[in-house]
């Protein structure tokens, strides 16, 4: 696998935003298949026309549930998880109950990964796990969450939605996203075979050389077509690994 590639099969083009049209889907569906990505993350209604549009290449379909707030009932995520399989999705991207996390209701948290996990592995769908960082605010909270994914055996845990502002005092809407703060900790805690996902503020081939270096092996996106183009003219004999070594000598991150 040449570099590109491999730093492309790290990409999960998101498709996500409310107010994409079918037609925003389609393009860029053409686009995660014309650069070759690891999956498209798009809205469930539209896995079947994913798929159909994906057609002739390797790029997956992933979709999200209970997303992005997390609020909806077991049962609701479950449905949701079984449909989306069934349409044909092969990765699903779930957002835990973060007022569950927050109020420490662990039973109630592991109950419903748990569920999600044997819907994921009956129907051999990669399961990831959102947490939405930006609404914790104790590490905590992200390393209880990271033990329960390992001990439920979820393929990857993920770091936010790319939607979970904030308001702070200034009644302004802020977020960070996928810190490298975060992305350490949860390879820390997480078990090894279980993978990182970072979401939020992945946008420059150096951000995605910065994750990599981190342990990431999977980001949320959608600057894709910016990265892979940056990736192509960078590397000559190089590396990506010691391509971003030498940008920290150059003065990079």
């Amino acid at each position: 696998m040449d570099k590109v590639t491999e730093l492309a099969k790290m990409i999960d083009h998101s498709l996500l935003h409310p107010t994409m049209t079918d037609e925003d889907l389609y393009q860029g569906c053409l686009l995660a298949k014309k650069y070759n990505v690891a999956t498209v993350c798009i809205k469930p209604y539209a896995i079947k026309e994913a798929l159909e549009w994906l057609r002739g290449s390797d790029v997956l379909v992933c979709a999200v549930i209970g997303f992005p707030q997390g609020n909806s009932t077991t049962a609701v995520k479950v449905f949701e998880t079984e449909q989306a399989c069934i349409d044909g999705a092969q990765e699903i991207d779930m957002v835990v109950n973060i007022g569950k996390v927050l109020g420490e209701d662990w039973a109630y948290v592991e109950e419903e990964i748990a569920a999600i996990v044997a819907v994921t592995k009956k129907h051999k769908a990669a399961l990831k796990v959102i947490f939405e960082n930006d609404f914790l605010p104790d590490d905590q909270f992200k390393i209880k969450l990271c033990e329960i994914c390992s001990k439920l055996k979820v393929e990857f845990v993920k770091t936010s939605t790319g939607y979970g502002f904030v308001k702070g005092g200034d009644g302004k809407y802020s977020y960070e996203g996928a810190t490298e703060h975060d992305l350490v900790l949860m390879r820390i805690h997480a078990a090894p075979e279980v993978q990182i996902k970072a979401a939020g503020g992945v946008r420059t081939l150096d951000d995605l050389l910065k994750v990599k270096a981190l342990g990431v092996t999977r980001v949320g996106a959608t600057a894709t077509a910016a990265m892979l183009e940056e990736a192509k003219k960078r590397f000559g004999g190089e590396t990506p690994d010691t391509a971003f070594l030498n940008t920290q000598v150059k003065g990079g991150y």
